[in-house]
This record gives C-alpha cells, sequence and structure tokens, in this order.
C-alpha cells in the first residue's frame, strides 16, 4: 500500500513542462512572496523552506511552462506589497474575503480549512470558546488583520478590537512559541495550520472545542494580473487529476507537516 502510493506520488508531480491543455507562458520568470511560518503550507526545515504550497506551485510552474523565484515577507506587508506590485503573486495560507479583493485578486480557491482553537497540550482550564471567553484571565494569540483575529474578536471574545486579552505577535509561530511558553492560552488558527503544529508538537500543543467557521485559501495578485487565469486552470487540472489529493496525503496524512 505505502509503495503504491508512493509511486502514484511520484506519478502525480512528475507532470510534464507543459500541458497541452493549459495556457503555455513561455519560461516566463514570476517573484512568489511567502512568509514561510506557517506549516504545513509553508516552513523551514533544516534551513530549506518547503511545504503544501511550495510543492503546489513547483507543480503549477510546470504545468504553465514558467520559472519561479521566491522572496520572504511578514504577513502585515504582504498583501499592500503585492497589491502595489512588488510581486507577482503571494502565498502564505491566505483566506479568500471581500474586503481584501478590494486590493488583490485572489486566485480560485486551492484548499478549504476550518477554524480551530489551538491550547497547550495539558489545558484542562477550558474545553471550548464559551469557557474560554467566561474567564477574563485567558490571553488569545492573534495577527492583526487575520482571519483568527477577527473569529477570535467577534466569535469568541466581545466583539471590540481592542480587547486587552488579544495579544498581538507579527508572525503566527511568534504566537504560537508564546503559548507554548505559557504567555497566552489560545492561538485561533484553521485546521490546516494547527494540524502541522499539533503533529509537530510531540503532545505539547492539541485541538480543543468546535470548528467555528470554515475558509478558503487563494493565491493573492496585483489587481487585473494576467497570471490569475493560467493559475485558475492548472488548480483545476490538479484538483481533477488527484494532484491535490496527493499533496495533501503527503503534507496532512503521511508526514504531518
Amino acid at each position: 500500500m505505502k509503495l503504491t502510493f508512493a509511486l502514484g506520488l511520484v506519478a502525480l508531480l512528475a507532470a510534464p513542462v507543459h500541458a497541452a491543455d493549459l495556457p503555455d507562458l513561455g519560461g516566463k520568470a514570476i517573484v512568489v512572496v511567502t512568509e514561510n511560518a506557517y506549516p504545513p503550507l509553508q516552513f523551514m526545515r533544516d534551513g530549506v523552506a518547503v511545504g503544501w504550497e511550495y510543492d503546489a506551485m513547483a507543480e503549477i510552474a510546470k504545468r504553465l511552462n514558467m520559472t519561479v523565484g521566491y522572496e520572504n515577507i511578514s504577513w502585515d506587508a504582504m498583501i499592500p506589497a503585492v497589491s502595489e506590485g512588488q510581486f507577482d503573486l503571494g502565498m502564505t495560507g491566505i483566506t479568500i474575503r471581500d474586503d481584501r479583493r478590494e486590493k488583490v485578486d485572489f486566485s480560485a480557491p486551492y484548499m478549504r480549512s476550518e477554524m480551530v482553537m489551538l491550547v497547550r497540550g495539558d489545558e484542562q482550564r477550558f474545553t471550548d470558546a464559551a469557557s474560554f471567553a467566561a474567564n477574563a484571565d485567558f490571553l488569545m494569540a492573534a495577527q492583526p488583520g487575520t482571519t483568527p483575529f477577527y473569529v477570535g474578536v467577534y466569535e469568541v471574545l466581545d466583539g471590540n478590537e481592542a480587547n486587552p486579552r488579544i495579544k498581538m505577535f507579527e508572525t503566527f509561530g511568534a504566537g504560537v512559541q508564546a503559548l507554548r511558553n505559557g504567555d497566552v492560552d489560545l492561538a485561533l488558527t484553521d485546521s490546516t495550520g494547527g494540524a502541522g503544529y499539533v503533529a509537530a508538537s510531540e503532545g505539547k500543543l492539541k485541538i480543543v472545542g468546535d470548528v467555528l467557521g470554515a475558509e478558503d485559501f487563494g493565491f493573492i495578485f496585483p489587481k487585473g494580473s494576467e497570471l490569475v487565469a493560467p493559475i485558475n486552470a492548472a488548480i483545476a487540472a490538479m484538483q481533477a487529476d488527484g494532484t491535490m489529493d496527493a499533496l495533501n496525503s503527503k503534507w496532512f496524512a503521511a508526514s504531518g507537516g
């Protein structure tokens, strides 16, 4: 079974340089910006940037006949930088939202995830959003302007975006480290990132409570980008032929991120 899966994955990820039924970009070079702080989508492993999104982008590049270079940037600077045309594409598990569409164009969704509560592995004081909200001493980690921030404010707490129980961090990874250190008690995340952190934590982290909502992820582009249509075509082809399922198995089921 494992050998069959491995051979199938190799076959799926070894697509020809260009698929005849997809646009041919003629070797076009693009620059993709990411955060490298969101396992298993993109993160650093032994000094090398890896993850689901890197594998997906490599496959898209082969199918469309384009070359990809990467730059790193913080989350809070990513959407403005892509909006200003500093980069051709941004990726870091970005939730597709109407307010963001005013600044950037989105690809079609490449993944759906659900918002969950990430806590320390030995947490026993609360088990869901209501019991967390009921104790004013419990603190939550968040990044400004992210979906977890807004879910925390409006679905877990009282709707006050200046609530002092929300502690801000520049990166999601920094918030998770604060959680592990005991500086905060909760980090909201989508199930994709949460599963990666739990799998790598050796029992030091876990997910509790009910799902707090679903979200779709998309790549972002400067408004009017000509890359949107071909990349959407590649995403559709990869969903249809099982490549996306193979990537999910590699990064979630098989390796756990």
